[in-house]
Parts: C-alpha cells; sequence; structure tokens
C-alpha cells in the first residue's frame, strides 16, 4: 500500500479532528493535547517524534521508518541511551534526531533533560537552621 500520491497535508486535515490520541480541554481556552507516544511536545499537530522515559535513567528515542508503511512490527525505530552522562545522552539524541527531523531537535533534547530530571532521586532536605532570638535560647539551654 503505497500513499505517494497522497499529501500529508490532505491526511492532516482528514484526520486531525479525530484520531484516538486526540485530547480537548474545554478550560484553558479549548488548548488540545496529543497522548501519542511518538509526539515529542504533547500538543496536537503535525510534528512527531518519540523520547520516552526507560528503566534506571535510560532514555528511549522511538522514530518511525520511512519505507515499511505495510509492516507495523518493523516500522517504529528504538534506540536506548542507558548508563551513559547526561552529556552523551543530549548528544546522541541530537545526533538521531538531527538525521530524523533536524527541526524538532531543542524539543528532543528538552525533554530527554526533562526525563532525565524527573529520574534524580529526591535529595532530602537538611533542618532548618534557628535563626535569631530562638537561637540564642538554644544555646543557653544548652
Amino acid at each position: 500500500m503505497s500513499l505517494s500520491n497522497v499529501s500529508a497535508d490532505l491526511i492532516w486535515e482528514i484526520t486531525r479532528s479525530q484520531n484516538s490520541y486526540l485530547v480537548k480541554r474545554s478550560s484553558g481556552g479549548g488548548a488540545q493535547f496529543s497522548r501519542d507516544p511518538l509526539n515529542l511536545t504533547n500538543k496536537h499537530s503535525r510534528k512527531a517524534v518519540g523520547v520516552v522515559a526507560g528503566e534506571k535513567g535510560a532514555v528511549v528515542v522511538t522514530t518511525k521508518k520511512a519505507g515499511s508503511i505495510t509492516k507495523p512490527s518493523a516500522r517504529y525505530t528504538r534506540a536506548f541511551s542507558a548508563n551513559k552522562t547526561a552529556r552523551k545522552t543530549y548528544k546522541a539524541i541530537a545526533r538521531q534526531v538531527a538525521n530524523y527531523r533536524p527541526d524538532l531537535l531543542k524539543d528532543a533534547v528538552a525533554r530527554a533533560s526533562a526525563i532525565r530530571r524527573s529520574q534524580r532521586a529526591v535529595k532530602p532536605e537538611p533542618a532548618q537552621k534557628l535563626r535569631g532570638n530562638a537561637a540564642k535560647k538554644a544555646a543557653a539551654s544548652a
């Protein structure tokens, strides 16, 4: 099945108002969001590339292959970047996205950064130091 004679703009116009990933909100001015795993910005738009969280600090980049439209199992490419420093992870994602969709490079790195930030362990908050009269009273009683 080849869709080479149908433009991407026409397909978008037909499917944009009804698809399973569309989320419409009445609050916030009627904003439309997307739950599509390949949608990078989570806005209901034509731009799509996937960056999702993996296990234990990993980031998974999912992209579509152009030539496998009739083979759903071979349609997506997944690339993992685990056990790397943040800089190496961002560089690997930027390199992959630059070949796939260069217009989404900044969005992909920002999404990976947010994922890495969310996977960090939460630091315990230190106990507050006593200040002023409370500190003087504690020092006098000790």
